[in-house]
């Protein structure tokens, strides 16, 4: 049985009439960027993640990026962050011409270790950005609470996580920033790139609206350098379709690794692979990745396995940034952050979308099981 790693027809299938709906509905209108579509999902979105305003933007990426223009971000400044991650993290810190600082991550939930910030603040760094990798929170009380004492601003990497939260409370609205990304793959994905900021500060709402539009205050008048970071009123329409029904892929994500958890365990591979762990602190995680670990050198020969076999899979990250070829001049080198190091050895995702089967999870696993038994 081919098992694919996301199967997004399926997901199309079930809303379609909606899509198109909107598809026409805007074709009528003739209203592309911005306006009515885009003003309606930003009230839902600031809903559902429980933050004041939400400022739709071109992607998750250009949400880093003009958060940090926002904050006036840029050369001289520093920006901690984890090295464990997508490379727009430490992209958007680098496109301002600020210069990103490395904290090593937490074995357990492969996010930001709170405990290795505060030891790599100078008297230049300006903000955190901690990522809630794979769909589960980072720990943000204290990554505020150091925040607060230094006088930092923290931007959440939200864009793997919307509607995860962390004891209680929805990413996204714990820091002075949140930052989304609406790519197709995401839990919730536009048809195309599309992004989000939330805030809780009204002064921030209002730059971000400012900064997204070249930095326009007024018809022809720019108080600010901004950019084009404008969201299509079509990828607006397509995600408040979607929304509503987020809640439940997230559900059928988590019964989906709860149900990985169960097979891995019944086909004795507890001591082949190392499972996803949830935080000692209470959070909802929302499985953007199902992510196992597979030790002794094995897992790209596992997932070429797999391939060969049409199983889908991926490896999320084969290599830890500060190790990136383009970031050479920052000086990094091999021992450098040995967690995220060893993540990059070991880490491999399955499928784990909402339309996926029991029989597709049995299959994987069995497939697994054949190749490290």
């Amino acid at each position: 049985m081919a098992v694919p790693l996301l199967d997004l027809k399926a997901q199309y299938a079930t809303i379609k009439e909606q899509i198109l709906k909107e598809f026409s509905e805007i074709a009528d209108s003739q209203y592309f960027i911005l306006g009515p579509k885009v003003e309606k999902l930003e009230k839902e979105v600031a809903a559902y993640c429980h933050s004041n305003f939400a400022v739709g933007v071109t992607s998750g990426s250009d949400a880093l990026i003009i958060s940090l223009m926002v904050e006036g971000i840029g050369p001289g400044d520093e920006v901690i962050t984890t090295p464990f991650t997508f490379f727009a993290t430490v992209g958007a810190i680098v496109r301002v011409g600020a210069t990103p600082v490395f904290a090593d991550i937490d074995p357990v939930t492969y996010n930001i270790d709170p405990s290795k910030i505060e030891e790599k603040i100078t008297a230049r760094t300006k903000a955190i950005i901690p990522v809630h990798l794979f769909g589960q929170s980072a720990d943000m009380d204290p990554i505020m609470e150091i925040a607060k004492k230094h006088n930092l601003i923290v931007i959440e990497d939200a864009c793997q996580a919307i509607g995860a939260e962390y004891k209680g409370r929805r990413v996204g609205s714990i820091g002075d920033y949140g930052c989304f990304s609406f790519f197709p793959s995401k839990n919730l994905g536009c048809f195309g790139d599309g992004g989000m900021v939330t805030c809780n500060d009204p002064e921030k709402a209002k730059l971000l609206k400012i900064f997204r539009n070249h930095g326009q205050s007024g018809t022809y008048m720019h108080d600010y350098v901004g950019g084009n970071f404008r969201l299509d009123a079509l990828q607006a329409g397509i995600l408040s379709v979607k929304l509503p029904h987020l809640d439940s892929w997230s559900e059928a994500r988590q019964h989906n690794a709860a149900e990985y958890d169960r097979l891995f365990a019944e086909a004795g591979l507890l001591d082949k692979v190392s499972l996803p762990k949830k935080a000692a602190y209470p959070v909802r995680h929302i499985y953007n990745q199902y992510c196992i670990e597979v030790a002794d050198g094995k897992r790209d020969a596992l997932v070429a396995h797999l391939r060969g076999i049409g199983i889908g899979c991926a490896v999320y990250y084969p290599l830890s940034l500060h190790l990136q070829h383009c970031f050479a001049a920052l000086g990094g080198k091999e021992g450098d952050y040995p967690v995220s190091e060893k993540a990059t050895g070991r880490i491999m995702a399955l499928p784990i979308y909402p339309e996926s089967t029991t029989a597709q999870r049995k299959e994987v696993v069995d497939a697994i099981a054949a190749f490290l038994k």
